[in-house]
């Protein structure tokens, strides 16, 4: 898995641009997984680890309401949740992982429902609506593979919004920097 933070913390250092993480099924496996690349350092400014509904909404200022009528596995915590380390940390990018492991059911959400959510610098023709994207996901598997294919999600999630923001010209910089590959 590591290749895909890999190439994130490539694109984000050729553009110059910074990523922060929240989490909450994910318990720091996408901080982790993206701290492991050599590197990572000139582009990752942290992460937040709000397991606890509350720390959803002191940490990261998830509206409260939203919580208190969804709970925190919803497409729209986590929105917030990305749009929130985003702005508390000071990043270009904000990313977002919340849902159900299991064993158990959560809020009434099925084990396996997950949302994972980016928020950055989008363009006027993004189609992203309020700034940020969501993905909802259905995952089948014990917890561990559950929270590694949410960690895979979400760095996919980036890396698609990455890819499809770059012009031409970064493209040419890119591989003109990185020896033609």
């Amino acid at each position: 898995m590591n290749s895909r933070a890999a190439e994130l913390v490539r694109l984000l250092t050729v553009r110059g641009e910074t990523l922060a993480v929240a989490e909450s099924l994910t318990g720091g496996l996408v901080a982790a997984e993206i701290t492991t690349v050599p590197g990572a350092s000139k582009v990752f400014r942290g992460s937040v680890t709000a397991y606890a509904t509350e720390l959803k909404h002191e940490l990261l200022g998830v509206d409260a309401t939203l919580l208190a009528q969804s709970g925190a596995v919803d497409p729209q915590v986590a929105a917030q949740m990305a749009a929130g380390v985003r702005k508390a940390l000071g990043a270009d990018w904000g990313l977002a992982t919340t849902g159900v492991a299991g064993p158990e059911p959560q809020d009434g959400k099925p084990v396996g429902t997950v949302f994972v959510a980016v928020d950055g610098p989008f363009g006027a023709d993004s189609g992203s609506a309020g700034g940020g994207k969501v993905e909802g996901l259905r995952l089948n598997g014990d917890r561990a593979e559950i929270r590694m294919e949410s960690v895979r999600s979400v760095l996919a999630l980036l890396l698609r919004e990455l890819a499809g923001e770059q012009t031409g010209n970064e493209r040419a910089q890119d591989t003109e920097q990185n020896g033609g590959f």
